[in-house]
């Protein structure tokens, strides 16, 4: 067999209908919450271990809430299209351990990562005793507002303080875990890019690993996707597939 066929399967099973539903309902409550004096954001997100708005709840609940419009979208088409197949083929319960695992594995190596990346902030704001010094600090981490101030402390205290509070939010690690376990359960299953052009499902997945890895070892200025949770769910997905299917070669497609 060299394609997935979803034949009787639902077409929205249970979980994914309800997690699609809490995501949107989360968003909706991000827009409008903030008119109230409420920021979700700080209070849900995922936060450095470093950061003051760190608690452990953070790494549950950041893969339900997303930034904008186009983010939350194409999160919860990939999870209809790859996540419904896997519910569809495992069951409600395992399907979501699955979802869960994923996220968490997203955001433990995500975290593992920033919290290297923030200590050497944290080093080199520590280290700042001269004007120049805190010009060399902007550089290195640019403001993320625009200041009506000329005092340079001030802006160098608050730079620090916006990128060491920074938050990470999306379900995109777990629908990386849904993606990686899609390609290794249905290797020849065709995907179609922009919905024409087919590629088979074990080689969207690599090709789609490999060019996050890239992004995450270029980290250009300005890129604000959290590579390394992407992999870290696809890892965390991976892993669990291959451990449950490991005695059950017959459910390969």
């Amino acid at each position: 067999m060299t394609e997935f066929r979803p034949g009787r399967f639902q077409i929205l099973p249970t979980i994914v209908k309800n997690l699609i539903i809490i995501n949107v309902l989360v968003f909706l409550a991000q827009q409008a919450l903030p008119q109230a004096g409420v920021n979700l954001e700080d209070i849900f997100a995922l936060h450095t271990f470093q950061s003051p708005f760190f608690k452990p709840w953070q790494f549950v609940t950041h893969m339900f809430m997303h930034g904008n419009w186009g983010h939350i979208f194409f999160n919860m088409f990939a999870l209809w299209m790859f996540g419904s197949i896997l519910e569809n083929v495992w069951g409600p319960k395992r399907f979501l351990t699955f979802y869960l695992v994923s996220g968490l594995g997203a955001a433990l190596l995500h975290m593992i990562v920033l919290y290297f990346n923030t200590q050497g902030m944290i080093t080199d704001y520590h280290s700042v005793n001269t004007a120049s010094g805190a010009m060399s600090f902007l550089n290195k981490y640019p403001p993320e507002r625009q200041f009506r101030t000329d005092d340079i402390a001030t802006v160098l205290n608050t730079t620090f303080q916006d990128h060491l509070n920074e938050s990470t939010l999306g379900a995109s690690g777990a629908v990386f875990g849904c993606l990686a376990a899609f390609g290794y359960l249905f290797p020849n299953t065709y995907i179609y890019l922009y919905f024409f052009l087919p590629v088979k499902a074990k080689w969207f997945v690599l090709g789609y690993a490999a060019l996050e890895l890239y992004s995450a070892i270029q980290n250009s200025a300005g890129d604000n996707v959290a590579h390394f949770a992407h992999l870290g769910g696809a890892l965390a997905g991976f892993l669990m597939v291959y451990f449950w299917n490991k005695t059950n070669r017959k459910t390969f497609y």
